[in-house]
C-alpha cells in the first residue's frame, strides 16, 4: 500500500496542516472509480456509489464494529446489576446513538463532523468511567456526568483549537501507534477473554480468532475487484460459519419475541448534575479531544483527502460532543469517533463518506429491529476479535507511516518518540502499574493515549521550539547532538 510518490518531511516547527499521505492501495475495482472522480472534479471521498454497493461496503463497516456497542452494553447490565428491559432499552439507544453518529461526521451537517468517513461507538475508557461515576454515585448521576461533559466540550473547543499547532504530525503519529496498539490488544482480549478469567485463552476461541484472520488472508490474497473489498466482511462470515458449524453460537432469547424496540429517554430517571462525580469524565474528554485530532488526521491521510487541521478538527470533536450529549439523555456513556473504520478504509480502498453514512443508517435499523440485534448479537467474540486484530493493526501501520514523514533522521525527533512510545505504552502493556496513585490521578496516567499525546506535544515544544529559541539567543555552535 506504498505510492511512488514520498511527501517531504515536515521540518520542526511547523504549524501548518499535515501534509497529505499517499492514497491507499485499492483494488482493481477501487481503481476505476476514484479516477472517474477525479476526471469529474469530485473527491472519492465526496463520490457517490451504486447503492448496492454502497450498502455491502456500509454492512461490512458495522459488522467490524458491532460487538463493540453490544460487549459496552452487556458489560454495564453485568457491572450495575441492570434488569433484561433495560439491558434491551440501552442496546437499541447504542445503535441508534451510534447510527446517528456516523450520520453526524459522515455527512458534516452545519458545523457538525468533518464530512469524512467516520463511524460513532460508546466504550472504552469512557465507558469505565461511566461505570465507576453511576458505582459511587448512582446511575442518574453518572447520566447527568455524561451531559455535562459533552456541554463542556463545546465550553473549552476554542481554546482547545489554539492549541493544535502544537500536534504535528511526530505527536499524532505516535498517538495513532499507541491507538493501534491498544486496539489490537482489545481486539486480542475478544479472542482470549481476560487473564485470570475461566476460559482464559481457550482453544476453541483461539482457534476461531485464528480462522477468522486466516479466511480474511485467503479471500484478499485470491480475489479482486469488489470481493477483495469485501474480504473483511466475508472473513467475519465465514468465521461465524464455523462457529455455526462447531456449536460454538449459542441463541438464547435477548427480545422476548418483540419485532420493534425503541430506546427510551431518560430510563435512569431524571439525570442528576454533580460536577464534582463529572470531573474524571471532564478531563478525559480533553485527551479524548486530542484522540479526535489523531483521528481526524490520520482518516484523512487514509482517504488522501488534504484537510485543515484548525477547521476539520473542531468539526469533528462537535460532533462527538454533539451525539454525546444525545447519549446522555438516552444513558448512554460518552460516544467517540471510532479507529475500526479507518483501518476498513485502509483494507479496501473504499473511500467514499457515503458508505460510513449508510452504515449509520444500517445501525439506526438494527437499533429499532430487536430480532436483527439479537443476530448480530450472537457472533462469537472470538469472531469479531479475529476481524479486529486485522483492521486495528492496519491502524498501527497508519502511525508508523506518518511518524515515517515526520524527519526521525533528526536525534531530537526520535528522542521524543521514543519517550512518548515508552510512557504512553506503559499503562497498555502493564495493566494497573498506576494502581497506588489517587483515582483521579490514576484515571488519567492510565490513558495511554492521553499520556503519550501530552508528552510527544510537550518534549517537541521543548526540543523544537524552546531549546533552539534559547540556542539562538545564546549564539552557540550548534552541533552534531542539535540535529
Amino acid at each position: 500500500m506504498t505510492s511512488a510518490h514520498q511527501s517531504r518531511p515536515p521540518q520542526a516547527g511547523r504549524t501548518d496542516q499535515p501534509s497529505q499521505a499517499p492514497p491507499p492501495e485499492p483494488a482493481a475495482d477501487a481503481r476505476s472509480t476514484p479516477a472517474a472522480g477525479e476526471r469529474s472534479g469530485v473527491h472519492p471521498v465526496d463520490e457517490s456509489r451504486p447503492f448496492h454497493r454502497i450498502l455491502l461496503f456500509g454492512v461490512q463497516h458495522v459488522l467490524v464494529m458491532a460487538a463493540t456497542p453490544i460487549s459496552a452494553i452487556f458489560l454495564m447490565s453485568a457491572t450495575l446489576g441492570l434488569d433484561d428491559g433495560l439491558t434491551v432499552d440501552l442496546l437499541s439507544a447504542a445503535f441508534v446513538l451510534s447510527g446517528v453518529g456516523s450520520l453526524i461526521q459522515s455527512l458534516g451537517p452545519w458545523k457538525f463532523g468533518p464530512r469524512l468517513p467516520f463511524v460513532m461507538l460508546p466504550g472504552g475508557a469512557p465507558l469505565i468511567l461511566f461505570l465507576a461515576i453511576a458505582e459511587q454515585h448512582g446511575l442518574p448521576t453518572a447520566g447527568g456526568a455524561v451531559i455535562l461533559t459533552a456541554a463542556f466540550s463545546f465550553v473549552v473547543l476554542p481554546v482547545f483549537s489554539r492549541l493544535l499547532a502544537y500536534f504535528p504530525a511526530l505527536v499524532i503519529g505516535t498517538m495513532i501507534v499507541i491507538v493501534g496498539v491498544n486496539l489490537v490488544k482489545v481486539g486480542a482480549l475478544l479472542v482470549t477473554g481476560p487473564p485470570g478469567s475461566p476460559g482464559f485463552a481457550d482453544l476453541g476461541n483461539l482457534g476461531l480468532g485464528m480462522a477468522t484472520i486466516g479466511f480474511t488472508v485467503v479471500f484478499y490474497l485470491l480475489f479482486t475487484g469488489v470481493l477483495r473489498q469485501l474480504a473483511v466482511m466475508l472473513g467475519l462470515l465465514a468465521g461465524t460459519a464455523l462457529a455455526a458449524a462447531t456449536g460454538a453460537i449459542h441463541t438464547g432469547s435477548l427480545t422476548d419475541g418483540q419485532l420493534v424496540t425503541l430506546p427510551h429517554l431518560m430510563p435512569f430517571g431524571t439525570p442528576e448534575f454533580n460536577l464534582v462525580a463529572a470531573l474524571p469524565l471532564m478531563l478525559y474528554s480533553l485527551a479524548s479531544m486530542a484522540e479526535a485530532t489523531g483521528q481526524t488526521v490520520i482518516n484523512a491521510e487514509a482517504v488522501g483527502k488534504t484537510i485543515d487541521k484548525r477547521t476539520d478538527v473542531p468539526k469533528t470533536v462537535r460532533g462527538d460532543a454533539l451525539t454525546s450529549l444525545l447519549g446522555g439523555c438516552f444513558g448512554l456513556p460518552l460516544m467517540v469517533t471510532s479507529g475500526e473504520n479507518i483501518g476498513i478504509v485502509r483494507v479496501t480502498g473504499v473511500r467514499s463518506r457515503f458508505v460510513t453514512a449508510v452504515a449509520g443508517v444500517v445501525l439506526v435499523v438494527i437499533g429499532l429491529l430487536a430480532p436483527v440485534t439479537h443476530a448480530i448479537s450472537v457472533i462469537p467474540s472470538a469472531v469479531v476479535g479475529g476481524t479486529a486484530m486485522i483492521v486495528f493493526g492496519v491502524i498501527t501501520v497508519l502511525g508508523v507511516q506518518m511518524l515515517g514523514r515526520s524527519d526521525l533522521d533528526r536525534h531530537t525527533s526520535t528522542f521524543v518518540v521514543a519517550v512518548a512510545l515508552a510512557l504512553g505504552l506503559l499503562p497498555i502493556l502493564v495493566p494497573g502499574v498506576y494502581g497506588g496513585f489517587p483515582p483521579n490521578v490514576r484515571i488519567l496516567l492510565e490513558s495511554g493515549v492521553a499520556v503519550g499525546a501530552c508528552v510527544a506535544a510537550v518534549l517537541n515544544v521543548l526540543f523544537h521550539h524552546v531549546r533552539p529559541g534559547i540556542a539562538a539567543r545564546l549564539t552557540n555552535p550548534r552541533t552534531e547532538s542539535d540535529r
